[in-house]
This record gives structure tokens, C-alpha cells and sequence, in this order.
């Protein structure tokens, strides 16, 4: 196996090739353009980084441990055709590894540094956390579908056993099928999930809500849930011309309500409400219209859902404004499937008066109005997540379990052929593929300050091929510095002089959070007239087991050994 290191000294660099001089014949088309005294790596692989059958490999001294090819690639996968990159004090190309699985992992997320859920805020910052990454199809335990928790600021509370304070506010934006468990395994209790921001009412960004709603007030969400979306679609139904479904946010909740309510019912034996609660106004929470909770629920009831329902045509309406925390959410109309669909501005003042935003496209195909929301009035913004899909042709053959496309005359290409005519419907009408990512960011000036691509199946070979996409619109993108791709349990740590990308160092057993109540609590609904629950008030225990019997003789233990 050829071997070549690159070694920079404090007044040259030097190459030297351990068998043979570099040739860029020996490795495919790979050629290494310049090695500059800063330590800065240039390339040129017309096949795109990693194709060749080879990897970059470095290390900080000569006898120190070289990177893996996992290292290697996961770090160089994506750079493109060309591009450069800072690092490391010596270099070498080898062979790669023939268990290379570049569709099994994403090297460059497990490689960020890590982070412990309980690590406290900084006062100027705004963590953003991807609790789901993916689109539906297909559903994969990698990656729960979509959510984004984001949190701002901190305030030190000495009586906080488990997170010594709290943040200054906090949002959900989408909680698709799976996000609950990386809630739970971040360390996200009940009580910091009061607030949901859905963007559009499709299954895998709203089927977690269920779970939110249900168990957050057997925990410490003793207050009601919150839930933002758009009003009805106006779509007229073409089987019945003249009528229009009510397919809102507001009768959404409800249907939800009272489809839980068998749920809602049985656990209150438990209390779900705090005794000193004030529910916001809206003027405090710079709400469109009065929060009223649906079906009739008290509006101090964990099990109240309050829904806020948003005009999705208007650019800039006004979702959440906050003066106490000097947070502002702001949505405007994107392009997805049916009318309806909205991406989110979240703004906030930090204590020094710098402002940090965040935008969240969710799902739609390239438009306009993400571009002039993204550039923001010439001031940009700090991150921008917008979604990106794979090609249809990507898409198809994955979706078909093949590691290739079918070549025509083989056996499975009508059936290929087909499912890309599908799959190119569904990426006009909703999605945006990855070359037209790279068109949208090409438009946005200024740049954001760290762009993000979400809702994306990721592993090493499609970051790859996107990346490669993105760059033909975006020559000088950088992985890492201008752009990624999000993961579940990615954390970015946004202040006002930098970004810092992490990994939430998580347990996959986790429990739920310690429940920590905030003030007194409310009688239960089914209670023992003194008070207290009863937890029998709404079943027959007739055919029950009893732990011991008349003669003293014991079934079981009650403590449950």
C-alpha cells in the first residue's frame, strides 16, 4: 500500500511519498493542489471526496495515533469537488478499508465534541437542540421524525435539584413520531414543554404531540399545553364542490381533545393543576387573538389545550411576543402540499441588547419568502434550517432496499422508473432536493451565519452527494463552518461572537426527568373528598387480586418485590 504524509514544519512543508512520489493517476483523480504554511489542505477530486477507494488520514505527530478511515472520511465526505479545508500538522493518503459502510453512520456528528444535557445556559445564548431529523419514508431508529427545541437565556435557581435553573423561555417547533424518547434522554422535563409551534398538520410533525399532551400532566407540566399552527387551508374539497374541511389548528386540538379524553380522565386521580397558576393574556404573550382553551376546558388545567391559530398568508405575523423575555416568534407562508404550511422566525434580545435568530422552514419546495426572511433587511441571520431531500432517483432505489439504481433490462426497473415519477411529484409539489438547497442559499445575502440542513435522510454518502450539490451553486460553503446536516441530539450553542456545534451525551435507557412542581398544587378531579386522589374511582375491583388474604396468608407484596 502506497503511504504519503504531508508534514508542516514551522518554516516548510514537505511531502514525502514513503514508496513513490504522488501521482494523481495512482488514486483514482484525487490531486492535492497546495499545502500552505497555515496548515491549510487543497484538493481537486472531480469523483468528489472518498469515491476513489481512498482516505485522508492525519495526526498531530509522527508517532502519534493516525486517524481511522472512519475519522477520515466522515470528516472529508461532503468537502466536494474541490475546496480546502484547515488541518492537522501531518498528513497521508491510504487505502481505504473494504468494510467501509459509508451508508451506516455519520461520522461527522458523532465526532463533535460532547455535551451534557445539564449544562446550564449562558445568559446570551440560544441552544438548539434537533430532537427528530427525518423525513417519514422512510422511518428509520436513527432519527426521529421532525422537532426542534430551542431555549434562551438562564436564570441561576439555587432550589433547581436538577438543572440549577431554568431558561429565560423556551420552544417546540414540530414533534414528530419518536422526538419524545430524545426529550427524555435530554433531560427535558414536562414543564419546560408548554409550547408547541406546529408548522404544518402532517403526521411527522405532529404525532408526538399526543405524547406531550398526555403524560406532561402526570409529571410537572401542571399548566395547559400551548399549540401554535395555521388556520384552515380554504382548500375547496373537488368531490364536493363549495364546501371546505376544517382542517385548522383550532379544530385540530379539539378532535385531538376529545379523542384523548378516555386518557385525560383516567389519570386524574393525579392533580393537573397548580393552585396559583395565571394563565397569560394576550398581551403578555403578544398573541393574534385571545388563548382559549378548546371543548370547554378550565383554562388553568394541565389537561386544557389552548390552541393559537395563525393567518399562514401573512409574511411577518406575529405568533409570540414576550416582552418579559424578550422573545419573538414570527411565521410566514412556505410551500407544501396544501395550503397552510409556515416556516418560523424566532428572535431574541440577549441581556447585552445583541439579538440572535433562528429561522425554521420546515417543509416546502424552494420559494421566495424564506430567502427574504433568511436575508432579513440586509441584517441576515444567526441559523437557518430549511429542509433539503435526496434526489428521486436516490430516493427511489433506497426506498426499494438497493444499493444502486436498476440499469434498464434489469428486472426491477419498470418498478424504478415508477417510484421515481412518484417520488419527483412528491419533490415538486412539497420538498426541496439538494442542488436546489444549494440554489436557495446561493440567493440569500448575507449568508447565514451557520446554515442547516434538516429533514434529510443522513449518513455519510448522501451528506456526500449533497454537499457536492450544494457546492455547484455555493463554490466557497465550507462543511462544518457554513453548513451542516443535523442529527438527533445535535446541539448548537448560538452566542452573540460564535456557534458551537455539539453532541448531547445521552443514556439510551434514560428515565423521565425528576418532576419538579412549582408552587401547591389542586385537588384531584376523581379525589377521596379529603383531597386526596383515588385512584379506584373509576374502576370495578371486584375481580381484583388482593395481596393478602382473610386467613393473613400473602398473594403478594405490596411494595411490589
Amino acid at each position: 500500500m502506497n503511504t504519503y504524509e504531508i508534514l508542516r514544519s514551522a518554516r516548510s512543508i514537505h511531502l514525502l511519498a514513503l514508496t513513490t512520489l504522488f501521482q494523481a493517476a495512482a488514486w483514482g483523480q484525487l490531486q492535492i493542489t497546495s499545502f500552505q504554511g497555515d496548515g491549510t489542505l487543497t484538493w481537486n477530486d472531480p469523483g468528489a471526496t472518498g469515491t476513489n477507494n481512498y482516505a485522508v488520514e492525519w495526526a498531530s505527530s509522527l508517532n502519534g495515533n493516525w486517524s481511522s478511515w472512519q475519522d477520515a472520511a466522515g470528516r472529508l465526505s461532503g468537502l466536494g469537488a474541490s475546496g480546502s479545508v484547515a488541518v492537522p500538522m501531518f498528513y497521508r493518503v491510504v487505502a481505504t478499508d473494504p468494510t467501509n459502510a459509508a451508508t451506516q453512520r455519520y461520522t461527522y456528528f458523532q465526532e463533535l465534541p460532547p455535551l451534557d444535557p445539564l449544562t446550564p445556559l449562558a445568559t446570551n445564548e440560544m441552544r438548539i437542540i434537533f430532537m427528530g431529523s427525518m423525513i417519514p419514508l422512510p422511518v428509520r431508529r436513527a432519527q426521529a421524525e421532525m422537532s426542534v427545541f430551542v431555549q434562551v437565556g438562564w436564570s441561576n435557581d439555587p432550589n433547581d435539584r436538577v438543572y440549577g435553573g431554568r431558561a429565560r423561555d423556551q420552544f417546540i417547533f414540530d414533534c414528530g413520531a419518536g422526538c419524545s424518547a430524545n426529550f427524555a434522554a435530554a433531560v427535558v422535563g414536562f414543564r419546560r414543554m408548554d409550547k408547541v409551534f406546529i408548522n404544518h398538520l402532517h403526521g411527522d410533525h405532529m404525532s408526538d404531540l399526543s405524547h406531550i399532551y398526555c403524560f406532561g400532566p402526570a409529571a410537572d407540566r401542571k399548566t395547559p399545553l400551548y399549540v401554535w399552527g395555521s388556520k384552515p387551508s380554504g382548500v375547496e374539497n373537488p368531490a364536493s364542490p363549495g364546501t371546505f374541511y376544517d382542517d385548522g389548528t383550532s379544530n385540530f386540538c379539539a378532535c385531538l381533545r376529545q379523542a384523548l379524553r378516555w386518557h385525560s380522565e383516567s389519570f386524574s386521580f393525579q392533580s393537573t393543576c397548580y393552585s396559583n397558576y395565571v394563565p397569560p393574556t394576550k398581551e403578555q404573550w403578544g398573541l393574534p387573538h385571545d388563548p382559549v382553551p378548546v371543548c370547554g376546558d378550565s383554562p388553568y388545567d394541565a389537561y386544557a389545550m389552548v390552541p393559537i391559530e395563525l393567518d399562514f398568508e401573512k409574511i411577518g405575523g406575529v405568533a409570540y411576543d414576550n416582552a418579559a423575555t424578550e422573545a419573538k416568534v414570527t411565521h410566514y407562508p412556505v410551500i407544501h402540499c396544501r395550503k397552510g404550511s409556515m416556516g418560523y422566525k424566532l428572535e431574541w434580545t440577549t441581556p447585552e441588547g445583541k439579538t440572535l435568530s433562528m429561522i425554521y422552514s420546515s417543509d416546502t419546495k424552494p420559494e421566495t419568502n424564506s430567502i427574504a426572511q433568511a436575508s432579513n433587511n440586509g441584517n441576515g441571520v444567526d441559523v437557518f434550517i430549511h429542509e433539503m431531500v435526496v434526489p428521486p432517483a436516490v430516493w427511489a432505489y433506497k426506498n426499494m432496499g438497493l444499493s444502486a439504481a436498476p440499469v434498464e433490462g434489469d428486472a426491477l426497473y419498470p418498478e424504478y422508473v415508477q417510484t421515481v415519477q412518484g417520488l419527483t411529484f412528491v419533490q415538486n409539489s412539497s420538498h426541496t432536493p439538494q442542488g436546489a438547497f444549494g440554489y436557495l442559499l446561493s440567493q440569500i445575502e448575507p449568508k447565514p451565519r451557520l446554515t442547516v440542513a434538516t429533514h434529510f435522510p443522513v449518513a455519510d454518502d448522501t451528506v456526500a452527494s449533497a454537499f457536492v450539490s450544494v457546492t455547484n451553486h455555493c463554490p466557497t460553503v465550507q462543511m462544518g463552518r457554513d453548513l451542516v446536516w443535523s442529527f438527533d441530539l445535535m446541539a448548537l450553542r448560538v452566542f452573540p461572537d460564535r456557534i458551537e456545534q455539539r453532541r448531547l451525551a445521552v443514556s439510551d435507557y434514560s428515565f423521565n426527568p425528576p418532576v419538579q412542581l412549582d408552587g401547591g398544587t389542586c385537588p384531584p378531579k376523581y379525589n377521596d373528598g379529603n383531597g386526596s386522589g383515588n385512584p379506584y374511582a373509576q374502576i370495578d375491583t371486584s375481580a381484583s387480586i388482593s395481596p393478602t388474604n382473610t386467613d393473613g396468608s400473602v398473594n403478594y407484596r405490596i411494595d411490589g418485590y
